[in-house]
C-alpha cells in the first residue's frame, strides 16, 4: 500500500512538473511573438504612434472619433510627424497606432500569462519552492522589459524622428534574455526530476559560445534596423563590389562607427553571421555521433535553423528588406536562439542512452 501511494505521488509530481514546463513553453512562444511583432512595429514606423505610457488604462484603445482625434493630435506634436509624416490622415495614423497598441497589449497579456499560472502552480506545489525566487526574478525582468520599451520610445519623442538604435538594441536584448531564462526553466521541468548532469566540460561550454554569438548577432541586427542599414549595400557577398563599406571610419572617435555608421553596422552583421554559421557547423559536426539522441537531434535542429536564417538574411538584404521577409528573418532569429539554447541544455543534461 505504501509503495502504491509513493508511486502515485511520484506520478502526480511528474505530471505537475510537466504542466509547469508546458506553461513556460507557452510563455516562451508569446515572447517570440512579441519579438516578431516588435520588429514589425519598428519596420512599419509605428513605434512612436502612442506618445504616452499608461500601463493600465492604455489597454483600452480609442473608442470614439473624439478620442481618435485626441490621440492623433498628440502624435502631430512629435518630430516624426512634423518632419516625415505630415502627409498622414487620421486613417493612416490609425494603421500605425494599431501596430503599436497590439504590441503593447501582447506585453500586458504576457505578464498575465506568466503571473496568474505562477500563483496557481506555486499554490498547488507544482513549482519547487527553491524555484520561486528564480521565477519571480523572471517576472521582474519582464516588468523591466516594459520599462525599457517606454524608455526606448521616449528617445524618439523630442528631437529624433525615430528611436535610438542603442535603446532599440537594449530592448531587444532584454527580451531575448527573458526568452532564454523562461525556456531554460521550462526545459528543466519538462525533463523532470530524473534529469541528471551529464557533463561539465568544453562540449557544453562551446555550445554556450554559439548561444552568445546568436545573441550578439541579434543585437547587431537591432542596430541595422535602427540605422536603416538594410536599405543600403543590397548586394552579396560583396558590398557594392567592395569588401568593406565606403568610408567605414568617417566618424570620430573611430569606434563610434561600429554603432552609428550604417554601412559598418551592416558589415559587422554580415561577419558575425559567418561566425554563427561556422559555429553551428562545428556544433553539428561534434554532436553527430554523440551517444545521447537529444544532443544529436538538437544539434541538427541548430544547423537547419542557421542555414534557414542565413538564407533569409541574404534574401532580405538583396530585396531591400520587404516587410514580410524582414519579419520572418527576425522570427527565425528568435527560433535559432531558442534552438541553440536547447542544444546547450541537452549538452549538459541529456542522459546517455
Amino acid at each position: 500500500m505504501v509503495t502504491l501511494t509513493v508511486a502515485t505521488d511520484t506520478k502526480q509530481a511528474q505530471s505537475g512538473a510537466r504542466a509547469v514546463g508546458l506553461w513556460l513553453l507557452i510563455v516562451a512562444i508569446i515572447i517570440v511573438a512579441m519579438v516578431t511583432l516588435g520588429g514589425l512595429t519598428r519596420l512599419t514606423g509605428s513605434g512612436l504612434s502612442i506618445t504616452e505610457w499608461q500601463p493600465v488604462t492604455g489597454v483600452v484603445p480609442p473608442l470614439s472619433e473624439n478620442s481618435w482625434q485626441a490621440e492623433f493630435a498628440k502624435y502631430q506634436h512629435i518630430p516624426q510627424f512634423i518632419r516625415e509624416n505630415r502627409w498622414m490622415s487620421l486613417s493612416d495614423f490609425k494603421t500605425i497606432f494599431w501596430w503599436e497598441w497590439t504590441h503593447r497589449l501582447l506585453g500586458r497579456l504576457l505578464g498575465v500569462a506568466f503571473f496568474v499560472p505562477f500563483v496557481w502552480f506555486a499554490w498547488k506545489g507544482n513549482i519547487r519552492r527553491r524555484d520561486w525566487p528564480r521565477l519571480l526574478l523572471i517576472f521582474a525582468l519582464g516588468a523591466l522589459q516594459g520599462a525599457v520599451g517606454w524608455w526606448m520610445v521616449e528617445s524618439g519623442l523630442e528631437t529624433r524622428v525615430s528611436v535610438s538604435q542603442y535603446r532599440l538594441a537594449l530592448h531587444l536584448g532584454t527580451a531575448v534574455v527573458l526568452l532564454g531564462a523562461v525556456l531554460w526553466v521550462a526545459l528543466e521541468y519538462l525533463r523532470g526530476p530524473d534529469a541528471r548532469l551529464k557533463r561539465r566540460n568544453r562540449t557544453a561550454i562551446w555550445s554556450f559560445v554559439l548561444v552568445g554569438l546568436v545573441y550578439v548577432q541579434m543585437l547587431l541586427g537591432a542596430l541595422v534596423v535602427g540605422l536603416h542599414a538594410g536599405l543600403i549595400y543590397n548586394t552579396w557577398p560583396s558590398m557594392d563590389g567592395r569588401l568593406l563599406p565606403e568610408n567605414p571610419f568617417f566618424n570620430t572617435p573611430w569606434w563610434i562607427n561600429l554603432f552609428e555608421n550604417p554601412g559598418l553596422a551592416q558589415f559587422d552583421h554580415r561577419v558575425v553571421a559567418y561566425a554563427v554559421l561556422m559555429a553551428a557547423l562545428a556544433v553539428w559536426f561534434h554532436a553527430r555521433r554523440d551517444a545521447a539522441r537529444q544532443v544529436r537531434t538538437s544539434a541538427t535542429a541548430v544547423l537547419h535553423a542557421t542555414l534557414l536564417q542565413v538564407a533569409l538574411g541574404i534574401a532580405t538584404l538583396l530585396l531591400q528588406a520587404p516587410l514580410a521577409l524582414a519579419a520572418l528573418h527576425q522570427f527565425t532569429a528568435a527560433v535559432l536562439f531558442s534552438t541553440a539554447l536547447w542544444h546547450s541544455f541537452e549538452r549538459r543534461y541529456a542522459a546517455i542512452a
